[in-house]
């Protein structure tokens, strides 16, 4: 993390910034993201990684308001306490702006996966997307950025 300036204006998803903190250990650079955090204008953050999931692990998504793994393990809590330093980290640094990956159990802002594990999309919010909103922080797709 990079938590040297107090005055950021986003907090965006680690992956978007070129960090392989991906399940798969891949990224989703966007160069936008990546430049306010170059910028000093954001901090990044994995909610996943700070919630104690691993690198590379399996993939999960939400199911009966639980999120699973691939091999039906409940990961409910490490996605609670990742969105949860989040928000902490949110708080801290008073930003009221949120960056996130679209379709992340995590960070999805408008769609997630179905928790079918056969890649079908539908609309939901990842759990750090739907902690952030309710304590009023703006998040926005890394789609529409």
């Amino acid at each position: 993390m990079n938590e040297m300036n107090k005055n950021y204006e986003y907090i965006v998803s680690a992956c978007l910034c070129g960090e392989k903190c991906r399940y798969d250990g891949k990224t989703t650079l966007s160069e936008k993201v990546k430049k306010l955090v170059d910028e000093g204008k954001a901090l990044m953050v994995c909610p996943e990684v700070e919630g104690g999931l691993l690198i590379p692990r399996l993939p999960c998504e939400i199911k009966d308001n639980k999120v699973i793994n691939a091999e039906n393990e409940d990961k409910t809590e490490n996605f609670m306490a990742g969105a949860q330093k989040t928000l902490y980290l949110a708080k801290k640094y008073n930003i009221k702006k949120a960056i996130l990956k679209e379709k992340s159990p995590s960070c999805g802002s408008s769609f997630i996966y179905d928790g079918t594990f056969s890649r079908n999309v539908i609309k939901g919010q990842g759990i750090t997307a739907k902690l952030l909103r309710e304590n009023g922080i703006e998040v926005i797709s890394d789609e529409e950025y």
